[in-house]
């Protein structure tokens, strides 16, 4: 088992990522910031979720072949309550853009929330291993994953394989209902890049390269595990064809204060909410094709 290393602390005033940084992503494929968000910022955030309807009537669950399931909420574009105040924030956005070199644009974002003891799982899987399927030709994309809840290795944190990200896009297939790496070639990796668990605090951010490879456990504790993921991809690497994510639209940025500023919780105009069961696309097969599971 492997120790993170790629561990900063957030500093308020002219955070910007340093060499040491950048080369914990690109040979890492991830860094995790501790604190980039405090009490008052995720307090804010939380009333997205936890007193409006956006729960009730977006989210979808994805079966995990363990009698649990793994639920989310997904949409395209920031939108101007504070969940899009967060993806359009200079101390998020200016990260995304130092760690891949150049302008980015929101692909999409979404709530990831496993519920006391009944939350699932998520197999091993790399992010581009379906996003490769919506002709976005290079993997120049990540994504942020900041802890709504305490992250911990019984309600499910995330796991990765540091250094996986430089394996390459990895053959993913339909397992149990969901997309997952190849299981023989993700065990050889595993040797090479040993598992790390990423438990976080509240306000923490994991910022992760596409080609990383990650998972999750489902929720064996009486602690729910809410977490906010915000996908980004380069203007240069805007997809050919039109699909279900967003195509290039600029990103106005605001400064980090408008995290606390925004008092708008519950109007959600334009942020494209998704039902990808409706979707005929092959990164959605997880969605439409159930696969028999041995239980």
């Amino acid at each position: 088992m492997a120790t993170l290393s790629g561990v900063y602390s957030f500093t308020p005033k002219g955070f910007r990522v340093t060499q040491d940084m950048k080369k914990s992503f690109d040979h890492q494929g991830y860094i995790l910031v501790k604190g980039m968000f405090d009490k008052e910022e995720i307090t804010n955030l939380r009333k997205v979720f936890e007193k409006t309807d956006i729960i009730n009537d977006n989210g979808f669950g994805v079966d995990d072949g363990q009698g649990k399931k793994a639920k989310m909420v997904t949409w395209n574009n920031p939108g101007n309550d504070v969940s899009g105040m967060i993806a359009r924030c200079e101390k998020v956005v200016n990260t995304c853009e130092d760690l891949l070199g150049g302008e980015v644009y929101q692909y999409h974002g979404k709530l990831l929330y496993k519920d006391p003891f009944t939350g699932g799982a998520f197999f091993w899987h790399q992010d581009y291993g379906y996003w490769y399927y919506n002709s976005c030709l290079f993997p120049d994309m990540l994504t942020v994953f900041i802890a709504i809840d305490k992250c911990t290795r019984s309600n499910g944190c995330l796991q990765i394989l540091p250094g996986s990200n430089r394996c390459g896009r990895i053959v993913h297939d339909v397992v149990c209902g969901q997309t997952a790496a190849n299981t023989e070639r993700v065990s050889a990796i595993e040797k090479a890049c040993p598992k790390a668990y990423v438990e976080m605090e509240p306000g923490d951010a994991l910022f992760f390269h596409c080609n990383l490879l990650h998972s999750s456990s489902g929720n064996e504790s009486a602690d729910r595990r809410w977490a906010y993921l915000i996908a980004y991809n380069t203007r240069a690497n805007n997809a050919l064809v039109r699909h279900h994510h967003a195509q290039y639209t600029p990103l106005h940025k605001v400064p980090d204060s408008a995290v606390k500023d925004c008092t708008n919780y519950s109007d959600f105009s334009g942020k494209d909410f998704m039902d990808p069961t409706n979707l005929d696309l092959p990164e959605n097969a997880l969605l439409k094709t159930q696969a028999k599971c041995d239980k």
